[in-house]
């Protein structure tokens, strides 16, 4: 996951990134961070949680001034608990002073740090990013744009990259196309590019293109160039479509909430239930309910009544803090679901003590039956390219048959779309889509 944001030359442009990051807080919630640009020297301010309680407005007055500026929200796959973990990544290096913000994982992160630490690099922190800062400052090309086309060749994995040079920005996407970055015309003037579309609104910016897999965007001299580096390959991540991004985003050329109503429309199809009412998890389940109780003619109700000043937790970084959060979280509308049988929608199941929570509660709230159906397939593989899955063994799905799971969170059934359900829902090519954490087909080898 993690959100980047990069405004070039349009006034107050980190404050413009602020809104941005807001928009897309949804992605990351442990840390955040903005470098702008201000006649060529960067300044940067950056720490841990949410993006309200970091920034202030004497920031943008006295420190993040300037046209230009990039920013990032955390969501931790690879590093520590540190605020040196956080991005953006800054550095001076030959050529002068430089910014990074990345989204997505390098697979081949130890063997090209382990190579640059023969070469005498010091790393100050455990981020795959790093790498990337010590790749362009040892590269003895005379021009940063060399030295970046240079690095990026280097390194393998999923990568969204905004940079922030003195005079330059910036944008590039791996060859797979694995993680969303999209760019946007603001109508005072500049540019905006983002993990997702939801953040455009804000600037008052239209959307323009995405960047293509394996592509590299130059905003210089208030214009943008493109130059290809790849041979594009995509393989879009699937699970941005299913519970990463806002549902108002267009994500890889398509609405994400119009794919989520297709792929509840998609499950109902293939697995009916015999129930009085479809009950969505809250908030990342509701679209696909809808689409549910659109095609099997069940009553759409709002059974779980979500606490929205709980983050998500998923991303939280421990079990136990999850297991908390979803006490906090979500509670039944009691009246509405005693005695009812209940088809209730989720988007996923990754480690199943959420879902086995949401069933308990309906049952002691009354409700007579629960029928859990999930809007994606089962989750049978860890994720190397931006999902904080590390280990299958965390993924109940790897180690229980679909009985087993039912029973573990005590549903009365559970199914899960297909694959090709999905992928009728999505409209689209499955050979342009990553469903590695459900089939096991990687795209790219993990080094270790």
């Amino acid at each position: 996951m993690c959100s980047v944001v990069g405004i070039y030359k349009n006034q107050n442009a980190a404050k413009k990134v602020f809104y941005s990051l807001f928009a897309m807080q949804h992605r990351g919630q442990e840390a955040a961070g903005i470098s702008s640009n201000e006649n060529g020297k960067i300044h940067t301010i950056k720490d841990r949680g949410l993006v309200t309680e970091i920034f202030r407005e004497e920031h943008f007055q006295n420190v993040l001034k300037g046209d230009m500026a990039i920013g990032h929200t955390r969501y931790s796959t690879a590093g520590d608990d540190s605020i040196l973990d956080a991005q953006p990544v800054f550095a001076k290096y030959g050529l002068g002073e430089i910014s990074i913000v990345h989204n997505g994982n390098l697979t081949n992160k130890e063997e090209v740090r382990n190579e640059l630490i023969k070469k005498g690099a010091i790393f100050q922190t455990n981020m795959d990013t790093e790498n990337i800062i010590h790749l362009i400052a040892k590269n003895q090309a005379p021009t940063l744009q060399e030295r970046i086309v240079d690095a990026v060749k280097k390194i393998e994995g999923a990568f969204s990259l905004i940079i922030l040079s003195r005079t330059k920005m910036f944008a590039i996407r791996d060859r797979f196309g694995f993680r969303p970055l999209s760019i946007g015309k603001i109508k005072t003037g500049g540019y905006i590019i983002a993990s997702e579309t939801c953040a455009f609104e804000l600037v008052g910016a239209e959307y323009i293109r995405d960047v293509a897999p394996g592509e590299m965007v130059i905003f210089e001299n208030g214009e943008m160039k493109s130059i290809k580096l790849f041979d594009a390959t995509p393989k879009k991540c699937i699970f941005e479509y299913i519970y990463f991004a806002r549902p108002d985003s267009d994500v890889f050329g398509k609405n994400v909430y119009e794919t989520r109503v297709e792929m509840g429309r998609a499950l109902a199809r293939e697995l009916p239930v015999d129930a009085d009412m479809v009950v969505p998890v809250p908030d990342s389940g509701v679209a696909s309910a809808l689409g549910y109780s659109k095609e099997s003619g069940i009553p759409f109700e709002l059974g779980i009544m979500r606490n929205h000043y709980v983050g998500r937790t998923f991303i939280e970084p421990t079990q136990e803090i999850r297991d908390l959060k979803v006490k906090m979280k979500l509670s039944p509308i009691k009246h509405k679901i005693a005695g009812k049988k209940l088809v209730v929608i989720d988007d996923s199941i990754v480690r199943g003590t959420t879902s086995k929570r949401i069933v308990r509660m309906l049952k002691e709230a009354g409700a007579a039956e629960v029928h859990m159906r999930i809007a994606s397939p089962a989750s049978t593989g860890a994720c190397y390219y931006g999902v904080d899955t590390p280990d299958s063994n965390e993924l109940i799905a790897s180690r229980m048959s679909v009985e087993e799971i039912c029973e573990y969170i005590e549903a009365d059934s559970l199914a899960y779309i297909s694959i090709e359900g999905m992928v009728e829902a999505i409209k689209d090519k499955k050979e342009d889509y990553c469903f590695a954490c459900f089939d096991g087909e990687y795209p790219i080898e993990v080094k270790k």
